[in-house]
C-alpha cells in the first residue's frame, strides 16, 4: 500500500475535514521537494525554538525563504489553461487505461511547468507514474497529455476530473490552473476464455417464444402449406395459394423450441469485514468465472438468463449472441457480495422460470444444505444441472455425496480462475 493509498482510507483519521486537508496536502499540492522543505523547516524549528539568539535560527530562514518564495509566486502567477479530456467509459479489471487531456493556453503570455494527472482516485484505481511537466504552453498554443490508470476491481465509478496544475517557480507546490468535470467510468470483470464447456443441453417448448425472444431463438420459420382445416386461424390463410390452388390453404410454421440456460451467480460470502482495494478473492474469482461461462455460451445457440443475488436481486436475459454478452458483463460489474442469506430471494425467482429452463449453470462458493436445496429443485423440475464450486478449502457439506444424483459437478481454486487455468469446464 503507497503512502497515498494509507491516507485515503476511511478509518485514518477520525476527523473528516482533517482527513480531507492531508488527502488535499499529501495527494495534490505538496509535491517531493516541497515534503523536504517542509520537513527541514519542521525539524530545525523545533531545534531553535528555545531562542532566536542561537546560529541554528538562521538554518531555519534557509529552510523557509524557498517555501515562501515557492508559495507566494506560484499564487501570484497563478496560470490558466483550458482542459478538453477525452474519457474512456469502458475498462476491465487489470486492463491499463489512457485518459488524454489537452490543454490550451487562452491567454496573451506563456504558462510555464504545465502538467496535468488524475488526483485522489478511488482506492480500486490504481495511477500509472505520472507524465512529465513541459516547460511552458505559449500563448494560442496547446499541449496534449496521457495519463494512465489500472483499475483493480470491477465496479461503477464517479472519476475525478483531469487537473492541471504549474509547478513554477521552484516545484515545490502544485499549484491549480483549470480542471474538468467528473466522469463515470465502468469497471468490467476480467476473465480468461473458456474454450469448451461441458454442459448437459436440452430443448424446451416456450410458449409465446418470439415475443419472449424477439430476433433471438428459432423464430416460427414458414415450413409450407396444407389444406385449410375447420378451426384454423384465419390469420394462418394463405390467400395466394388458395387462388393457386382453387381451394383454402394455410400456412404451415416451426414451432419455438430452444435451449434456455439460467446461469446462477452465488453472492453469499458470510464475511463480515470489508474487502480489501481488490475485493474478496473468492468472490471476485467467482464472477469472473461467471463471466467466462457467459462468454462460452453467448458463442453458442443458447438464450442465457443470469440470476444472481446480492445486495439487490439481479435477474437479466440475454439472448444467442455476443452482442448481449456485454449486458451481461454490465450486470456483473455492479454485483456486490452479500453477507446475509440470499438464497430467500434467489431461489423464488429462479423456481419461477424452471418450467421454461432446460439447463442450469451454477457458480458456488461453497456447498451446503441452502444450495444444495436449490440445485435439487432445478433438478426435480426435469432440467440439467452443473455446478462449479470455486473454493480453496474444503466445503461445508461433501461434494461426493451428491455425484449419484447431480454428476456435472466439480470445484476449482481461485489461483485456477484468475490464473487460466480452467481451460473448460
Amino acid at each position: 500500500m503507497t503512502f497515498e493509498q494509507f491516507i485515503r482510507r476511511k478509518d485514518f483519521v477520525v476527523i473528516p475535514s482533517l482527513h480531507r486537508l492531508i488527502m488535499w496536502l499529501a495527494g495534490f499540492r505538496v509535491l517531493p521537494l516541497g515534503w523536504l522543505a517542509l520537513s527541514g523547516w519542521f525539524v530545525t524549528t523545533m531545534m531553535g525554538v528555545s531562542g532566536i539568539d542561537r546560529p541554528i535560527y538562521l538554518v531555519v530562514c534557509a529552510w523557509t525563504a524557498p517555501g515562501v518564495i515557492a508559495l507566494v509566486f506560484g499564487l501570484l502567477l497563478r496560470p490558466r489553461v483550458l482542459v478538453q479530456p477525452d474519457y474512456p467509459t469502458r475498462g476491465a479489471v487489470g486492463q491499463g487505461l489512457t485518459v488524454h487531456a489537452d490543454l490550451h493556453n487562452p491567454g496573451r503570455f506563456p504558462q510555464l511547468s504545465i502538467g496535468a494527472g488524475l488526483y485522489l482516485l478511488p482506492l480500486e484505481i490504481d495511477p500509472e507514474p505520472p507524465s512529465d511537466v513541459i516547460a511552458a504552453i505559449g500563448p494560442g498554443e496547446s499541449a496534449r497529455f496521457e495519463i494512465g490508470l489500472t483499475p483493480r476491481r470491477r465496479g461503477h465509478y464517479k472519476m475525478p476530473g483531469v487537473v492541471a496544475f504549474s509547478t513554477f517557480p521552484l516545484h515545490f507546490f502544485r499549484t491549480p490552473a483549470g480542471g474538468s468535470d467528473r466522469w463515470p467510468l465502468l469497471v468490467l470483470p476480467s476473465f480468461h476464455t473458456i474454450h469448451r464447456i461441458d454442459i448437459p443441453i436440452g430443448t424446451r417448448y416456450q410458449p409465446g417464444g418470439i415475443a419472449l425472444t424477439s430476433h433471438v431463438g428459432e423464430s416460427p420459420e414458414f415450413i409450407g402449406n396444407r389444406e385449410y382445416v375447420p378451426g384454423d386461424p384465419i390469420r394462418h390463410i394463405d390467400f395466394r395459394a388458395w387462388a393457386r390452388l382453387s381451394k383454402p390453404a394455410v400456412r404451415e410454421f416451426q414451432e419455438e423450441y430452444y435451449c434456455r440456460i439460467a446461469l446462477v451467480l452465488d453472492t453469499f460470502t458470510g464475511k463480515a469485514e470489508p474487502p480489501t482495494p481488490a475485493g474478496f478473492p473468492d468472490f471476485e474469482a467467482a464472477v469472473s468465472l461467471t463471466a467466462a461461462v457467459a462468454d462460452a455460451l453467448s458463442r453458442g445457440e443458447y438464450l442465457i438468463d443470469l440470476f444472481a443475488a446480492g445486495p439487490q436481486l439481479h435477474v437479466f436475459r440475454a439472448g444467442r449472441h455476443t452482442a448481449h454478452l456485454d449486458n451481461v458483463l454490465e450486470i456483473l460489474a455492479g454485483v456486490g457480495h452479500t453477507v446475509d442469506n440470499p438464497f430467500e430471494r434467489l431461489a423464488p425467482a429462479l423456481l419461477e422460470e424452471l418450467r421454461n429452463i432446460s439447463t442450469v449453470v451454477c457458480v458456488f462458493l461453497d456447498w451446503d444444505k441452502r444450495r444444495e436445496h436449490i440445485v435439487r429443485a432445478a433438478a426435480e423440475a426435469g432440467c440439467s444441472v452443473k455446478v462449479v464450486v470455486v473454493r480453496d478449502e474444503d466445503t461445508t457439506e461433501s461434494l461426493s455425496r451428491a455425484h449419484h444424483w447431480t454428476p456435472h459437478l466439480q470445484q476449482v481454486t481461485v489461483a485456477a480462475v484468475t490464473g487460466g487455468g480452467v481451460d473448460t469446464l
